[in-house]
Order: C-alpha cells, then sequence, then structure tokens
C-alpha cells in the first residue's frame, strides 16, 4: 500500500515530461498567455488536370441532382413501377419521398424543362455548346419556365442569364422575367363570371388530371380566372381554358349540378364510391346529367342526408327534357 503514491508521483512527472516534450515549440515566456507558438507551414498540393475534371464532373452531378430525380420520378409513374406496394403514384410518393402529389408533379415537370433546355434549345439555334454552358442548379430557377410553351422556355432562360451578369439567376429573376414575356402577348380576359369552361392541363402540375374536365367561371382576372370544378377552386390562365359556349340556361345547369357536388364534398367521411361518382361527374362534355347519372347522385345524396337541401333551381336537364 505504500507504493500507491510513488505510482502517481512518476505518473504525474511522466506526464509533466511529456507536456514539456510536446509544446517544445512553444517559445519560452514569462506570461504563458503572451507565448508564441511557431508552426510549420503545411504545402497543399495543386489539383492534376484529372482531379479538376473529376470535381467539374461531380459538382454538376450535385447541381443537376433535382435534374435526375424528375427523370427518376418520371419513369417511375410512367411505367407503374410503384404497383406492387401502392395504388397510385400520390400515396407511394408521399410514402417512400415524403413528397406530396404537387411536389413531385413539380420535380418532373422541372426535369422536363431542363431536358428542353439540354437537348431541344440546342437542336433547335444556332447557339453554341460554350454560349449554353450556364444551366439551372436548383428547381426554384427551372419551376417558373415550366408556365412557357418549350421554345419559349430557353429565351426566357437567357435573358435571366443576362439579367443576372451571366451568373446563374436567381428563382425571383427567372420568374420577372417569365412573367413579363407572358405578358407581352396579353389579351383581354374573354371570359365571364358563370360561364362554363373545359380545362386544358398540358404540362401545368396543378391541373395533372383535370385535362378535359369543366368548371365554372367564379372570378375574372386580367391573365386569369377562378374557376370552381368538382373538387375544388382552382386558379387557372386563360390560355389553359377552353369555352364551352353553352346557353345561359345550360350554363345554369351546371351550376346545379357544382352545388350539388359541392355539398356532398362538404361532408365527412365521403366514402371511396361516393368520391369516384363525384369525380366522373366532373369530367362531363354536356350540360347535363343522364338518367343513370341522375339516380347514382341522388342516391348519394340520400345517403348523406342532402337530399332535402337541393334547391327546386337545380334541376337538372335530364329531368328537365321529361317534363
Amino acid at each position: 500500500m505504500n507504493n500507491s503514491p510513488r505510482k502517481r508521483k512518476k505518473a504525474t512527472s511522466a506526464t509533466s515530461t511529456n507536456l514539456k516534450s510536446t509544446n517544445s515549440d512553444i517559445t519560452p515566456s514569462e506570461n504563458p498567455a503572451s507565448a508564441i507558438i511557431n508552426v510549420s507551414a503545411v504545402e497543399v498540393p495543386e489539383l492534376t488536370s484529372e482531379e479538376q475534371s473529376d470535381r467539374l464532373l461531380l459538382e454538376r452531378r450535385v447541381e443537376r441532382a433535382f435534374f435526375e430525380a424528375g427523370k427518376a420520378l418520371a419513369e417511375l409513374r410512367d411505367r407503374r413501377l410503384y404497383r406492387s406496394t401502392h395504388k397510385t403514384f400520390e400515396e407511394y410518393c408521399r410514402d417512400r419521398f415524403g413528397y406530396t402529389r404537387i411536389a413531385a408533379s413539380y420535380k418532373i415537370a422541372a426535369a422536363a424543362v431542363m431536358d428542353n433546355l439540354l437537348t431541344n434549345g440546342l437542336q433547335n439555334s444556332d447557339t453554341t455548346q460554350d454560349d449554353l454552358q450556364v444551366f439551372p442548379t436548383n428547381e426554384r430557377q427551372v419551376r417558373p419556365l415550366v408556365a412557357l410553351e418549350p421554345q419559349v422556355q430557353r429565351e426566357a432562360w437567357q435573358k435571366a442569364l443576362e439579367e443576372a451578369g451571366g451568373k446563374l439567376p436567381s428563382g425571383r429573376i427567372v420568374k420577372d422575367v417569365v412573367q413579363r414575356i407572358m405578358e407581352r402577348s396579353k389579351a383581354p380576359n374573354p371570359y365571364r363570371v358563370g360561364e362554363v369552361c373545359q380545362i386544358i392541363a398540358k404540362d401545368n402540375p396543378d391541373l395533372k388530371g383535370k385535362g378535359g374536365c369543366w368548371g365554372i367561371v367564379n372570378h375574372v382576372g386580367e391573365f386569369s380566372c377562378t374557376v370552381t370544378m368538382w373538387d375544388g377552386e382552382y386558379t387557372v390562365r386563360i390560355d389553359r381554358l377552353k369555352p364551352l359556349n353553352y346557353l345561359e340556361s345550360e350554363c345554369q345547369q351546371m351550376q346545379g349540378i357544382c352545388d350539388r357536388i359541392r355539398r356532398l364534398r362538404e361532408r365527412e367521411n365521403l366514402e371511396e364510391a361516393a368520391r369516384t361518382v363525384l369525380k366522373h361527374l366532373g369530367e362531363l362534355k354536356r350540360p347535363y346529367l343522364t338518367g343513370v347519372e341522375e339516380k347514382l347522385l341522388s342516391v348519394i345524396e340520400k345517403e348523406y342526408g342532402i337530399i332535402d337541401e337541393i334547391p327546386r333551381n337545380s334541376q337538372t336537364g335530364a329531368s328537365r327534357r321529361k317534363q
């Protein structure tokens, strides 16, 4: 037991020796706070030509990750590679990647724009590869371009590059350029409140699945309309709408159908079968219900207890023809 203190003393002595050895490059000074430490310079080797090339390739892969993600999502969707585990692509994206339907659609649309800039833009123009070496590096820079036709997308990107001084433009700069291009060919809004129109989805992720569906205009803006559809309201550019040229009485009939669908959708726990029927009615290409469609809608209304809420002026075209 008397050996223990001597061991501790030796250990302390050894530690003191190590500290002196470790700090041997410190110039002695009376004040430790003002001690001078001599640090040897470390030479960093320059990158070789091969390393510089590898770095550039890897940086471009990182920058265009959103492009690869969008292309992969499009292939997963088009080939329905999710079908073994999920019923819909929307459910698959939510469970597998945490993407909403809109987020996944934006990535796919952004990849299509990027592909257009990289390939079609070069093929359809006289500019060289050097003139187009600056490409978008994130989705925010590409998203505003989705609203333009493919041949105009490259024009907008080149203009955004000019405004950014040849550097990568921000999403805000691209958006401003796109807005100005759209306003160049602006025309008076030809639609009116209460008019029934058909939706032209065409590369607009927000309108995916709505192509060919009908809606009723409830607000007329300068370049767009707010349209009530079977599953909610949407703001749609006027070039994404097609007039159906219905008579005033036919527009009123469609308004009645729209009101009945809206009341049903306000009910909680609406079953999938009911939603399917409502979706079918929202895709009608005529201003009235057939006899079978009227019966189906009435059965659903009765099931959810709103049959007595239907106003008399919402009578459908099918029932009017019977009178």
